[in-house]
């Protein structure tokens, strides 16, 4: 698919906006601070941009955009490595879309409050899950492990059993006790949530649509995160491969080498159609996160490999992309699962 020139202009803009703010020190920098992302960077990229506002219609406070804008930004937010809330707060915001009532909480989203939904399909590869938490007379039950930015959400959306299904409920993030736990990719945040009693407010009593939507946005952001860390580890590998000499002549002269780089071009680029595909036709969905997981998968270990020694140590981005693609690799299911779940 072919990107309009509105999309090309947003790629543009964001391209350049994290190109001054997000460079590899201010991606370190943000990554190791309390809430694991630059605070400042995200709020200018909701207000002057608009990406949480993207794909929420313009009556609940949105850009009235669709889902296919929001990854040309999640695209250009993973080429720069930078650790923000975009797939927490798009998929609480998915599940949301349609839902009645749920005007003022996506208002919130839309303005840039960070926003997560507690759900088991985050680690899934299906929405066929059984939700750890329970949701009885108005209050909610149980913990919850690997929640995207569980632990600094400010809207906090939870799946949890009933005696009827699984309902869709808001909670306050005050009343749960919430706990950062350590990631692989140390620009991915996740927390544990437990909720002890908290009182809660019945957004849905049926979310089986809202948790399919969800889940879909998820595994399309992520996605759309990987083709742009893989083209990160490209454009390194490709840059160092002319700097770096070795016998008397640039590495990236040796044919082998200009063959491993042509094929991670072409992983690149197949990833990219893979998402624009998905992006227009649902049935490619698990396509899509199977390939693009497995591509950057194989250009993160190929960008430490062509990169030579250097490429191992943590001062060096290489280390990044590499931790990008194992973790990214694990949230809404692996490639195996994926692969299992497409219809012949």
């Amino acid at each position: 698919m072919t990107r309009t020139p509105e999309q090309e202009e947003l790629a543009a803009t964001v391209r350049s906006l994290l190109a001054k703010r997000s460079d590899s020190a201010a991606v370190r920098v943000a990554m190791e601070s309390p809430v694991g992302h630059d605070a400042s960077l995200w709020q200018l990229l909701c207000e002057q941009v608009g990406v949480a506002a993207l794909p929420i219609p313009e009556e609940a406070g949105g850009a009235g955009f669709s889902l296919a804008e929001a990854l040309v930004v999640a695209e250009e937010i993973g080429y720069a490595l930078a650790p923000l809330p975009l797939v927490s707060s798009l998929i609480a915001s998915a599940a949301l879309i349609t839902t009645p009532g749920t005007e003022s909480l996506l208002e919130r989203i839309a303005g840039g409050e960070v926003a997560t939904l507690a759900s088991a399909t985050t680690t899934s590869a299906s929405t066929d899950v059984d939700e750890p938490l329970t949701y009885v007379d108005g209050r909610v039950s149980g913990t919850i492990e690997y929640v995207l930015d569980g632990d600094i959400a400010t809207v906090l959306i939870a799946a949890a059993r009933t005696g009827d299904g699984v309902a869709l409920v808001s909670v306050d993030p005050a009343d749960v006790a919430r706990t950062q736990t350590p990631a692989m990719d140390p620009t991915l945040r996740l927390a544990n949530l437990t909720f002890d009693d908290a009182p809660a407010t019945l957004v849905v009593d049926d979310a089986s649509e809202a948790l399919s939507r969800a889940h879909d946005a998820g595994c399309l952001t992520v996605a759309a995160l990987q083709v742009g860390a893989a083209r990160r580890g490209l454009d390194m590998t490709v840059a160092y491969a002319k700097e770096r000499v070795q016998f008397g002549r640039p590495i990236g002269s040796f044919q082998a080498l200009k063959h491993r780089m042509a094929d991670m071009l072409v992983r690149v680029e197949m990833a990219r159609s893979a998402v624009d595909a998905a992006t227009t036709d649902p049935t490619m969905i698990h396509s899509a996160a199977a390939y693009c997981s497995d591509a950057l998968s194989h250009i993160g270990a190929e960008t430490i490999q062509l990169h030579g020694g250097i490429g191992i140590t943590w001062e060096h981005d290489a280390h990044l992309v590499f931790k990008r693609a194992h973790a990214l690799g694990q949230l809404f299911g692996q490639p195996h699962e994926h692969r299992a779940l497409i219809s012949l």
